[in-house]
Protein backbone atom coordinates (compact mmCIF):
# COMPACT_ATOMS: atom_id res chain seq x y z
CA UNK A 1 0.00 0.00 0.00
CA UNK A 2 2.98 2.35 0.33
CA UNK A 3 3.21 3.05 -3.40
CA UNK A 4 -0.55 3.65 -3.67
CA UNK A 5 -0.37 6.25 -0.88
CA UNK A 6 2.70 7.86 -2.45
CA UNK A 7 0.99 8.01 -5.85
CA UNK A 8 -1.65 10.37 -4.51
CA UNK A 9 0.93 13.02 -3.59
CA UNK A 10 3.61 12.28 -6.17
CA UNK A 11 3.87 12.27 -9.92
CA UNK A 12 5.91 9.26 -10.96
CA UNK A 13 7.92 8.25 -14.01
CA UNK A 14 9.59 4.94 -14.84
CA UNK A 15 13.30 5.19 -15.64
CA UNK A 16 14.76 2.14 -17.43
CA UNK A 17 18.55 2.32 -17.41
CA UNK A 18 20.68 0.68 -20.11
CA UNK A 19 18.58 -2.42 -20.75
CA UNK A 20 20.55 -3.04 -23.93
CA UNK A 21 21.58 -6.08 -25.95
CA UNK A 22 25.25 -6.15 -24.91
CA UNK A 23 24.18 -7.01 -21.34
CA UNK A 24 22.27 -10.12 -22.43
CA UNK A 25 23.53 -13.57 -23.52
CA UNK A 26 25.64 -13.22 -26.65
CA UNK A 27 26.41 -9.59 -25.87
CA UNK A 28 29.85 -8.13 -25.25
CA UNK A 29 29.26 -7.54 -21.50
CA UNK A 30 26.79 -10.22 -20.38
CA UNK A 31 25.47 -9.69 -16.87
CA UNK A 32 24.43 -12.30 -14.36
CA UNK A 33 20.64 -12.57 -14.32
CA UNK A 34 20.06 -10.08 -17.14
CA UNK A 35 17.26 -12.12 -18.71
CA UNK A 36 15.29 -12.38 -15.47
CA UNK A 37 15.89 -8.72 -14.58
CA UNK A 38 14.87 -7.65 -18.08
CA UNK A 39 11.63 -9.62 -17.88
CA UNK A 40 10.77 -8.02 -14.54
CA UNK A 41 11.56 -4.57 -15.94
CA UNK A 42 9.18 -5.40 -18.80
CA UNK A 43 6.43 -6.20 -16.28
CA UNK A 44 6.90 -2.84 -14.56
CA UNK A 45 6.91 -1.16 -17.97
CA UNK A 46 3.57 -2.80 -18.77
CA UNK A 47 2.07 -1.35 -15.56
CA UNK A 48 3.20 2.15 -16.49
CA UNK A 49 1.91 1.79 -20.04
CA UNK A 50 -1.47 0.46 -18.89
CA UNK A 51 -1.82 3.45 -16.57
CA UNK A 52 -0.53 5.92 -19.18
CA UNK A 53 2.27 7.08 -16.91
CA UNK A 54 5.55 8.56 -18.18
CA UNK A 55 8.38 6.24 -19.18
CA UNK A 56 11.97 7.22 -19.97
CA UNK A 57 14.40 4.78 -21.57
CA UNK A 58 18.06 5.54 -20.92
CA UNK A 59 20.40 4.27 -23.65
CA UNK A 60 24.14 4.29 -23.10
CA UNK A 61 26.47 4.94 -26.03
CA UNK A 62 30.20 4.35 -25.43
CA UNK A 63 32.33 7.14 -26.82
CA UNK A 64 35.40 6.81 -24.62
CA UNK A 65 38.59 5.54 -26.28
CA UNK A 66 39.01 1.79 -25.90
CA UNK A 67 35.34 1.08 -25.19
CA UNK A 68 34.37 -2.52 -25.99
CA UNK A 69 30.57 -2.50 -25.73
CA UNK A 70 27.62 -0.19 -26.46
CA UNK A 71 29.56 1.01 -29.46
CA UNK A 72 27.66 3.47 -31.69
CA UNK A 73 25.67 1.81 -34.46
CA UNK A 74 26.06 -1.74 -33.14
CA UNK A 75 23.36 -4.29 -32.31
CA UNK A 76 24.73 -4.44 -28.77
CA UNK A 77 23.85 -0.79 -28.15
CA UNK A 78 20.19 -1.29 -29.10
CA UNK A 79 17.59 -1.37 -26.32
CA UNK A 80 16.64 -5.00 -25.63
CA UNK A 81 13.35 -6.36 -26.95
CA UNK A 82 12.02 -7.02 -23.43
CA UNK A 83 11.54 -3.24 -23.02
CA UNK A 84 11.46 -1.95 -26.61
CA UNK A 85 10.40 1.72 -26.50
CA UNK A 86 7.11 2.69 -28.07
CA UNK A 87 7.12 5.64 -30.48
CA UNK A 88 5.78 8.09 -27.90
CA UNK A 89 8.17 7.05 -25.09
CA UNK A 90 11.19 9.20 -24.43
CA UNK A 91 14.65 7.76 -25.11
CA UNK A 92 17.60 9.66 -23.67
CA UNK A 93 21.11 8.88 -24.82
CA UNK A 94 23.88 9.11 -22.24
CA UNK A 95 27.66 8.78 -22.30
CA UNK A 96 28.43 8.45 -18.58
CA UNK A 97 27.18 6.15 -15.78
CA UNK A 98 25.02 8.90 -14.24
CA UNK A 99 21.88 9.26 -16.39
CA UNK A 100 21.62 12.93 -15.42
CA UNK A 101 25.14 13.92 -16.48
CA UNK A 102 25.15 15.95 -19.72
CA UNK A 103 21.63 14.80 -20.65
CA UNK A 104 18.20 16.43 -20.69
CA UNK A 105 16.78 13.95 -18.15
CA UNK A 106 16.42 16.41 -15.27
CA UNK A 107 14.85 19.09 -17.46
CA UNK A 108 12.44 16.59 -19.00
CA UNK A 109 11.30 15.34 -15.59
CA UNK A 110 10.94 18.84 -14.19
CA UNK A 111 8.89 19.98 -17.22
CA UNK A 112 6.48 17.12 -16.52
CA UNK A 113 6.48 17.98 -12.78
CA UNK A 114 7.72 14.52 -11.90
CA UNK A 115 9.03 14.17 -8.37
CA UNK A 116 9.14 10.38 -7.94
CA UNK A 117 11.22 7.96 -9.99
CA UNK A 118 10.68 4.22 -10.28
CA UNK A 119 13.99 2.79 -11.45
CA UNK A 120 15.12 -0.49 -12.98
CA UNK A 121 18.08 -1.38 -15.15
CA UNK A 122 21.65 -2.44 -15.61
CA UNK A 123 24.39 -2.46 -14.02
CA UNK A 124 23.47 -2.26 -10.34
CA UNK A 125 26.97 -1.29 -9.22
CA UNK A 126 27.56 1.34 -11.89
CA UNK A 127 24.80 3.15 -13.80
CA UNK A 128 21.92 2.25 -11.49
CA UNK A 129 23.89 3.30 -8.41
CA UNK A 130 25.15 6.55 -10.00
CA UNK A 131 21.69 7.50 -11.25
CA UNK A 132 19.84 6.76 -8.00
CA UNK A 133 22.34 8.74 -5.93
CA UNK A 134 22.18 11.66 -8.34
CA UNK A 135 18.38 11.59 -8.43
CA UNK A 136 18.27 11.77 -4.64
CA UNK A 137 20.75 14.67 -4.63
CA UNK A 138 18.55 16.49 -7.15
CA UNK A 139 15.52 16.13 -4.88
CA UNK A 140 13.69 13.21 -6.49
CA UNK A 141 12.13 10.47 -4.41
CA UNK A 142 13.16 7.03 -5.73
CA UNK A 143 11.74 3.53 -5.71
CA UNK A 144 14.23 0.95 -6.97
CA UNK A 145 12.92 -2.38 -8.29
CA UNK A 146 15.72 -4.53 -6.90
CA UNK A 147 15.05 -7.68 -8.89
CA UNK A 148 14.67 -5.74 -12.15
CA UNK A 149 18.37 -4.87 -11.99
CA UNK A 150 21.44 -6.97 -12.79
CA UNK A 151 25.20 -6.77 -12.46
CA UNK A 152 28.31 -8.92 -12.90
CA UNK A 153 31.21 -10.42 -11.00
CA UNK A 154 33.86 -7.89 -10.02
CA UNK A 155 37.41 -8.31 -8.79
CA UNK A 156 39.56 -6.52 -6.28
CA UNK A 157 43.16 -7.41 -5.38
CA UNK A 158 42.97 -10.86 -6.96
CA UNK A 159 39.67 -11.63 -5.24
CA UNK A 160 36.53 -12.27 -7.28
CA UNK A 161 33.34 -10.82 -5.85
CA UNK A 162 30.34 -12.77 -7.21
CA UNK A 163 27.59 -10.81 -8.94
CA UNK A 164 25.06 -11.75 -6.25
CA UNK A 165 27.27 -10.17 -3.57
CA UNK A 166 27.99 -7.09 -5.69
CA UNK A 167 24.25 -6.69 -6.29
CA UNK A 168 23.38 -7.13 -2.59
CA UNK A 169 26.11 -4.77 -1.40
CA UNK A 170 25.12 -1.92 -3.69
CA UNK A 171 21.40 -2.38 -3.06
CA UNK A 172 21.89 -2.44 0.70
CA UNK A 173 23.86 0.82 0.47
CA UNK A 174 21.05 2.51 -1.51
CA UNK A 175 18.20 1.14 0.61
CA UNK A 176 16.59 3.65 2.93
CA UNK A 177 18.17 7.04 2.36
CA UNK A 178 18.58 6.99 -1.40
CA UNK A 179 15.67 4.78 -2.43
CA UNK A 180 12.88 2.53 -1.27
CA UNK A 181 13.70 -0.96 -2.51
CA UNK A 182 10.92 -3.30 -3.56
CA UNK A 183 10.55 -6.43 -5.69
CA UNK A 184 8.78 -6.31 -9.03
CA UNK A 185 5.94 -8.54 -7.77
CA UNK A 186 5.37 -6.44 -4.65
CA UNK A 187 5.48 -3.24 -6.67
CA UNK A 188 2.90 -4.58 -9.13
CA UNK A 189 0.65 -5.69 -6.24
CA UNK A 190 0.85 -2.23 -4.65
CA UNK A 191 0.40 -0.54 -8.02
CA UNK A 192 -3.06 -2.00 -8.55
Amino acid sequence: MIFNRQRRSMKSALILIDIQNDYFPGGKMELSGSIEAGLRAGEILSCFRENRMPVVHIQHTSIRPGATFFLPGTHGAVIHECVTPLAYEEVIEKYYPNSFRDTQLRESLEQQRINHLVIAGMMTHMCVDATVRSAYDLGFSCTLIHDACATRDLSFEKQTVPAEQVHAAFLSALNGLYAKLISASDFISEFK
